[in-house]
């Protein structure tokens, strides 16, 4: 059941001042351009041919984030060709420099090595067996999981050739890491791969797939609910959402690679370390690794199995405290940060979901949101140590093969020429996550478009 209500809650963005009910179904949408927020007269759908064309959208319990609807107005024809897109950005974006990526990786990896040198060094005046000193081992997981996220951003670039056209260095260095981090490599290259294809594809999406609610009393909605007339509204919707946090953060990562959690459900149930559904998929010829992948699976156990062994005769010989002192929890941080930053990119209350009939690279590419994590500190060096993967998201959904370094110039080239498609949600993030995790529970289908329904809690999830 726990993990049911995993795969069930994802999303958020913008905001524009909600009408009254009696005009709800009449406002025009917001299209932000630049630095204004500007209205765009729709017109209306043909009835029944199953395509948004930028009719004029009921907003009745439909949350705002701080992207105040603007993905709601888009028509179809608002969305260039992959082509087109493409031409806009710098042709040297898609060009990686071994050397540059060996630097970045230089940069993490020393930065991780500190840490991990303080951790060890701490361990005689402040042994993690006492108890006591869980505040200190809990506050130098946070500070060596974040400078870690960095690595992992890293292998991440290696699975999509970001890295180097040294094929052989790429994915040894991408083997490496992920494995140190208990993620199958090649699984996850495969599975991400097919994130990229689909995002915001409530069938076939591989991450933080909305649940289509199809009774209230069988959905997410329901859970929801209950805890707002078991708690009162107020507690209650802050109490669903500390629980979606938790679930999230927490035991979102390893469920996902365990059993698929929060991805569509084309393809049943999934496991990244056997290749076969765990569970009859919906779409069979959809499978998450076919071929020449399901090998690839094993090359990736391989990696996680010599790990998990390593870990076992550490755990013997000094014990579990120190492991999850100096490993374990450190681990957590980045796992995390992973899932905030993956939940974040694809999701907030006012970002619509797609269908097979209306769903497409370029559009799930550009519902993808960059958000200030280079404001959640004062120096931006969360950002730096994490290679700006979001602040700069949208350019690597429409083409992850670009090396990080070079993403900027893409994000600009985008802005600049497709501003009214590009999404950033200033919103800091913690308020943006709280959002989320209050008002992203169930998706209906509304002109087309499967949106997050908040009918009765609106202003409860915007604060």
């Amino acid at each position: 059941a726990i993990l049911g209500v995993v795969a069930a809650s994802q999303a958020s963005a913008f905001q524009v001042a909600r009408p009254s009910s009696s005009m709800s179904s009449t406002r025009r949408p917001a299209v932000a351009v630049e630095n204004e927020v500007t209205f765009k007269i729709p017109t209306p759908p043909k009835e029944g041919d199953g395509q948004r064309t930028g009719a004029m959208m009921d907003l009745s319990g439909i949350a705002m984030s701080g992207l105040k609807g603007q993905a709601l107005s888009w028509t179809n024809e608002d969305f260039p060709t992959a082509g087109e897109l493409r031409s806009v950005i710098p042709k040297d974006c898609f060009e990686p420099e071994t050397a540059k990526s060996l630097g970045y990786l230089s940069i993490s990896t020393f930065g991780t090595a500190i840490c991990t040198a303080f951790g060890v060094a701490m361990l005689n005046v402040l042994p993690p067996e006492n108890l006591l000193t869980l505040p200190f081992w809990g506050a130098y997981s946070a500070l060596a999981g974040t400078v870690a996220m960095g690595l992992w951003v890293l292998a991440h670039e290696c699975g999509h050739s970001a890295f180097s056209k040294n094929k052989a260095l790429q994915d040894g260095i991408g083997f490496a890491i992920h494995s140190l981090m208990l993620v199958p490599y090649y699984s996850w290259q495969r599975s991400h791969a097919v994130h990229h294809q689909y995002t915001n594809h409530v069938e076939l999406g591989e991450t933080h797939v909305p649940e289509i609610a199809v009774k209230d009393s069988e959905s997410s909605l329901a859970a929801r609910q209950f805890f707002l007339k078991t708690l009162g509204q107020e507690t209650g919707i802050k109490a669903w959402g500390a629980w979606q946090s938790f679930l999230h953060l927490v035991i979102g990562w390893p469920a996902y690679l365990l059993i698929g959690a929060s991805g569509g459900t084309a393809r049943g149930m999934t496991n990244h370390f056997y290749p076969n559904p765990l569970t009859t998929p919906d779409q069979p010829k959809k499978e998450l690794f076919p071929g020449n992948w399901k090998e690839k699976v094993y090359q990736s156990d391989i990696g996680i199995a010599a790990v998990l062994g390593m870990l076992a005769a550490w755990t013997a010989c000094n014990g579990l405290p120190q492991v999850m002192a100096l490993y374990g929890g450190p681990l957590l941080i980045v796992n995390a940060w992973l899932v905030l930053y993956t939940w974040l990119q694809h999701t907030d209350v006012d970002v619509p979901h797609f269908s097979d009939d209306n769903h497409t690279f370029v559009k799930g590419a550009l519902h993808t949101i960059d958000r200030p994590y280079d404001k959640l500190d004062p120096w931006g060096a969360i950002d730096f140590l994490h290679h700006k993967i979001g602040t700069t998201h949208v350019a690597h959904h429409f083409d992850s093969s670009m090396p990080h370094y070079k993403a900027q110039a893409a994000t600009d080239a985008i802005k600049e020429h497709y501003p009214h498609l590009y999404l950033y949600d200033p919103t800091p993030i913690p308020q943006a996550m709280w959002r989320v995790a209050k008002g992203c529970t169930s998706v209906q289908k509304r002109d087309g478009v499967w949106i997050w329904d908040n009918k009765g809690v609106e202003d409860q999830v915007e604060v």
